[in-house]
């Protein structure tokens, strides 16, 4: 059984398929692939016509879209089972997983944490007003997730489900920016969540390793 991982080192979605193979115990290769180069090889455009990443290579079975794949994850290998079997826990770890996809990745991670945070330690230019409108468009998500979100020590209850791992990553590059910490800090669910799933051992196994801020 070969299991690969095509991504690029600091997608956050490329952390989110890591994060649910490390939480499933899967053993993968992981195949940096920068999808931002004019030079994307011809055989991963096979596996990925969309140029993004990442891709899951399962054998000779291949798949696109994080959410793809960590569904496939979770169900095709051995390991604690990350998606909740009781319908509304599994209703709530779906809505969950789409509000990050639809309405937490563009401010959080394109212009709060892009713009605050990894534009600068690339020593590329900011637009201060892309990380304006993301800190403006944040507290009606980080609201809606408390709202949504159990009482339990996880997002859907007191097991780690896909909801957890698709949002803990967000969150980590999020807070990264003073301003993002801030934000979080005044959702008491949200803050408690975090301060124990940031300390799991896979969510620091496979935490990018981001260029040093300029001095």
């Amino acid at each position: 059984m070969t299991v690969e991982l095509h991504g690029y080192q600091y997608s956050v979605y490329s952390w989110i398929a890591r994060l649910a193979l490390h939480e499933k115990g899967v053993v993968h290769n992981w195949i940096e692939v920068n999808p931002f180069s004019e030079n994307v090889p011809a055989s991963y455009l096979v596996i990925h016509p969309f140029k993004r990443v990442p891709a899951l290579v399962h054998d000779a079975f291949f798949v696109y879209e994080t959410g793809a794949i960590t569904r496939y994850v979770d169900e095709a290998f051995d390991g604690p089972k990350l998606q909740p079997t009781e319908p509304t826990e599994r209703a709530r770890c779906s809505q969950i997983m789409s509000i990050v996809d639809s309405y937490a990745y563009w401010p959080l991670v394109r212009q709060v944490f892009s713009h605050r945070v990894f534009r600068p330690r690339l020593k590329r230019s900011a637009d201060e007003s892309e990380v304006q409108r993301g800190l403006d468009a944040t507290p009606k998500v980080l609201s809606a997730l408390e709202t949504v979100s159990g009482q339990g020590q996880y997002l859907v209850g007191n097991t780690l489900s896909l909801a957890d791992i698709h949002l803990a990553p967000m969150i980590g590059y999020f807070v990264m920016a003073p301003e993002g910490a801030a934000l979080l800090r005044k959702h008491i669910k949200l803050s408690r969540w975090w301060s124990a799933l940031s300390q799991r051992t896979a969510f620091l196994a496979t935490r990018p390793g981001l260029p040093r801020a300029p001095q």
